[in-house]
């Protein structure tokens, strides 16, 4: 299975799959129109995963920004992580966000409320979408 970028855009977060590092993450700001044209190739992808890859995943969400119909997508992503978890094999999510973002926070509280695997929850000074130009580099590590 191969991995993929995209870079981020003004209403898609950036998005890094890298399955031989067990490595999913997205950053940025979710606001498009139709989410499921966005998150639609990354979740048959996800099931792919899991159809050939019987290993562990780490998934980064780092979002600074998402509305309602991107949050559907974001759980659907999540429950597919959840079917890995079924299988054994460790899932952890790593969810960022900035450090006076306390909706932020909750709405990830609010999703780890729904599944059984590993959620860490990482407070930072600012989200950087992969890709983006910006003086330094984003500097989120994993849990």
């Amino acid at each position: 299975m191969q991995g993929y970028f995209i870079r981020s855009s003004r209403v898609t977060p950036s998005v890094y799959f890298n399955p031989k590092k067990e490595l999913l993450d997205l950053r940025g700001k979710s606001s498009p129109e139709n989410p499921l044209n966005f998150y639609g190739s990354l979740l048959v992808n996800m099931d792919k995963y899991v159809e050939s890859h019987k290993g562990n995943i780490t998934v980064n969400l780092a979002f600074e920004y998402f509305n309602t119909s991107s949050s559907k997508c974001i759980f659907n992503l999540l429950r597919k992580l959840d079917s890995i978890n079924q299988l054994g094999k460790r899932v952890i999510v790593n969810w960022y966000y900035e450090n006076d973002d306390d909706d932020m926070l909750e709405a990830g509280e609010d999703f780890s409320s729904f599944f059984g695997y590993e959620f860490n929850f990482v407070s930072v000074p600012v989200i950087n979408s992969l890709g983006e130009e910006t003086e330094e580099e984003p500097q989120l590590n994993a849990a």
